[in-house]
């Protein structure tokens, strides 16, 4: 079982008494840096990743699973991380969205729902001279390659 894993579970385990939890990410880099990404359905405070930081440091450390030094950071998905899960989807809904497509292609729209197939956005499509029209589109998560949230400062 990687390092990954055995986080994954202990994180899971952790929070498994708080359904408004989810894990995003688990990653071991090679210079030590062990991040663990956790958000909430209506965030999730420093306490919490306190915790959860707590319980998987005291487990690695009682079970000797790092054998070198590391850096064990336990946070919420910034605004610029790629959205992943399904709840994180569904924690965005009637945000602005960029999303690159596997094929290359970019779009650009409101997000409608999400569900465990895909995502359906609102797409503004404007033609010279015309008024602007606006599409619903579903994709599925198979044609996603990253999405992103808009971030707009007006």
């Amino acid at each position: 079982m990687t390092i990954e894993q055995q986080v994954t579970n202990l994180v899971e385990e952790k929070i498994s008494d708080r359904p408004d939890l989810f894990l995003i990410d688990v990653k071991m880099h090679a210079n030590g840096n062990l991040i663990v990404l956790v958000d909430g359905d209506k965030g999730i405070g420093i306490a919490d990743c306190a915790a959860i930081s707590r319980h998987v440091g005291f487990h690695l450390e009682e079970n000797n699973v790092i054998e070198q030094a590391y850096n064990l950071e336990v946070s919420s998905p910034g605004i610029d991380f790629p959205l992943k899960s399904v709840r994180q989807f569904q924690k965005n809904i009637g945000r602005n969205l960029i999303l690159k497509l596997t094929d290359g292609s970019q779009k650009e729209g409101k997000l409608l729902s999400a569900d465990e197939e895909g995502v359906t956005i609102e797409e503004k499509i404007t033609a010279k001279g015309k008024k602007a029209a606006y599409i619903e589109t579903h994709l599925q998560f198979t044609q996603l390659n990253e999405v992103v949230v808009l971030i707009s400062f007006k």
